[in-house]
């Protein structure tokens, strides 16, 4: 049971974490609110997270299948110190430069509020790949095991983690707007220490392996 609680508090942060700073998904949820009321952002920001609840589990089983085939284990490890390399210097310059930028907005009728999330989720295509890595790292950490239960945890925790900063962009973005800015500054700085902590990781799992 410690370890199904360990696996969500991570994935959640992970998930929340990831979606902070300003983009297309948490802005049209805002956009959504301020135009069609709260309530269809609310329901905005759950076709996203349904989405990511979809792809979360797609990462799942492709992780799975990599641990399976333990000849490909060392290829994936090198592409995932790439791609956290990659990733932690990307968003430690987007936190110095601290821009403000314009983020894409796309028109949200009521009616299709839900799918017009999941539709602008299913977009983002670093998705699968970032939760696999997740996945991967948590395995090597022995917060998660290939069975049903660590599989719904991690997969709900991800969903909730991006819906509940969905939500908040939703109901409070009045508040957040004024502090965006600086908001977004420190949520990149956070992400690039996050993906600086999973470099690491990857590191001592390939010098020990």
């Amino acid at each position: 049971m410690l370890h199904l609680l360990l696996l969500f508090f991570a994935t959640f942060s992970a998930a929340f974490i990831a979606t902070v700073p300003p983009g297309l998904l948490n802005m049209n949820a805002a956009k959504v609110s301020v135009e069609k009321g709260k309530l269809n952002g609310i329901i905005f920001g759950l076709g996203v997270a349904t989405v990511v609840i979809l792809q979360a589990t797609v990462a799942v089983y492709i992780s799975r299948f990599l641990h399976k085939n333990p000849e490909v284990i060392d290829v994936l490890l090198r592409i995932a110190l790439g791609v956290f390399g990659f990733f932690m210097v990307y968003f430690f310059i987007a936190g110095r430069k601290n821009k403000k930028k314009a983020p894409k907005i796309v028109k949200v009728s009521k009616k299709n509020s839900f799918f017009k999330g999941m539709l602008l989720a299913a977009l983002n295509l670093l998705t699968i790949p970032y939760y696999s890595g997740l996945n991967i790292m948590w395995n090597a950490s022995g917060w998660i095991k290939f069975q049903a239960w660590d599989i719904l945890v991690f997969i709900l925790a991800a969903g909730s983690g991006t819906f509940t900063v969905l939500y908040m962009y939703a109901v409070y973005f009045n508040k957040l707007e004024h502090k965006s800015n600086r908001f977004s500054k420190n949520s990149n700085y956070i992400i690039s220490a996050l993906m600086l902590v999973l470099l690491i990781i990857t590191i001592l799992r390939i010098v020990f392996r």
